[in-house]
């Protein structure tokens, strides 16, 4: 038996009026995820624990089968994972997003306007973090860059108390209510403000404004956390597979699960990524023996982040006809069983711009329990009015590798 799951970060939303009452899902034109739905099983689950942040660090373990309430550390050390970043026991680690900030006046003051610092690249933000590096590294602080605008801090042996915003919660907001609080908050506070004044005018940002690009003008800091400890999914479900991310945090629950990361030319985590690269990395992997695939596409919520209505229903469409299609087939012409799991790890509202808590439709498709339903689609309503609902990721994991 194959497994492969799908996860196509916050693709429900809430229903737009300028698409007539109706969500993007509803309107995106995707033929072989309708097909799934229709020869398989449709229905919600709650993949975000009752009480806990909506984060795709929570939703991701919460649907690879790992209790969010037992398992989740932090946001950050996850992502060291996948960097590479070595952690002890005592060790803290923090998300450093880029962001763009706008307004006169003192830092406070401020509104951020962009998360992503207009999805920076790699190579841009990897010199600007190397340059923060120089100016705020200590034998016990390390900056790491990572992806586009995803950066690591390191605190050896750190303090680990505080109340951190994650940055894309208070888009188009004035900063001053949402800046780190806590008895340790001074040495993060500082790093950001300084940050300000050493990336305003450096030349990568002044490049970036004369193409009419936001600036990363601003380090965000957010997402503490320290090491945890997941069992493998071979212990786990007996399965040995991948992962296929453009995102760290995504690789790096997989690697603390004992998956094999692939890297795929031109995966960036957008609209613009290599959906066809990540698409015949998950098909040759397959090929070559893994029981299970992880693949994950970020595109649908950084559209919702972005306000993007059209590049989030854009994106869907490419994701079904790029990635959902040829995984498909290919699994149709390996000649033994397999199972299909196509969800999001929580809905990204375009109206809201940042994350919510609400259930999430999935598709399970198992080419051994084959159901004939042409009216079926998969959309929130129709998961909803199936009346199949699970009341965690982890049950519903549990339910797609049981034997």
């Amino acid at each position: 038996m194959k497994y492969v799951i799908i996860l196509v970060d916050g693709m429900a939303d809430y229903k737009v009026e300028s698409l007539g009452m109706k969500t993007p899902l509803e309107i995106a034109n995707i033929p072989t995820i309708t097909l799934l739905a229709q020869k398989g099983e449709i229905g919600m689950v709650q993949t975000i624990p009752e009480g806990m942040s909506p984060g795709s660090d929570i939703a991701n373990l919460s649907v690879m089968g790992f209790d969010p309430n037992i398992y989740h550390k932090g946001r950050s050390p996850l992502e060291a994972a996948s960097m590479g970043v070595d952690l002890s026991e005592t060790d803290v680690t923090f998300r450093c997003n880029l962001v763009t900030l706008k307004g006169d006046g003192p830092y406070a003051s401020k509104t951020i306007i962009d998360h992503s610092a207009g999805d920076i690249t790699t190579e841009e933000a990897k010199t600007l973090i190397e340059y923060l590096g120089k100016s705020f590294e200590t034998k016990d602080i390390k900056y790491y860059p990572g992806v586009s605008y995803r950066h690591l801090i390191l605190w050896k042996n750190g303090p680990f108390d505080y109340d951190l915003t994650p940055p894309h919660d208070v888009l188009g907001q004035k900063i001053e209510p949402y800046l780190p609080k806590g008895p340790y908050r001074d040495v993060i506070l500082d790093m950001m403000e300084k940050s300000y004044e050493l990336l305003k005018d450096h030349p990568v940002n002044l490049e970036r404004i004369n193409r009419g690009l936001n600036p990363a003008n601003s380090t965000w800091i957010w997402g503490e956390g320290k090491k945890p400890s997941l069992a493998s999914f071979k212990d786990k479900y007996g399965v040995d597979g991948s992962v296929i991310s453009a995102v760290d945090l995504i690789q790096g629950i997989g690697i603390l699960a004992g998956l094999t990361p692939i890297k795929v030319e031109g995966a960036t985590g957008t609209i613009h990524t290599n959906f066809d690269g990540k698409a015949q990395a998950a098909i040759d992997a397959l090929k070559a023996g893994d029981d299970f695939i992880y693949i994950h596409l970020e595109a649908p919520d950084e559209c919702g982040h972005q306000g993007d209505l059209e590049g989030k229903i854009k994106s869907i469409e490419l994701i079904d006809e790029k990635v959902v299609s040829p995984v498909y087939e290919s699994l149709k012409s390996l000649g033994e069983p397999f199972k299909i799991l196509i969800l999001p790890d929580h809905r990204t509202p375009v109206s809201l711009r940042t994350h919510t808590s609400d259930p999430v439709p999935y598709v399970l498709f198992d080419s051994q329990k084959i159901i004939s339903n042409k009216n079926q689609k998969f959309t929130e309503d129709s998961g909803t009015e199936s009346g199949n609902f699970f009341e965690s990721g982890v049950s519903l994991a549990d339910y797609f590798f049981k034997k």
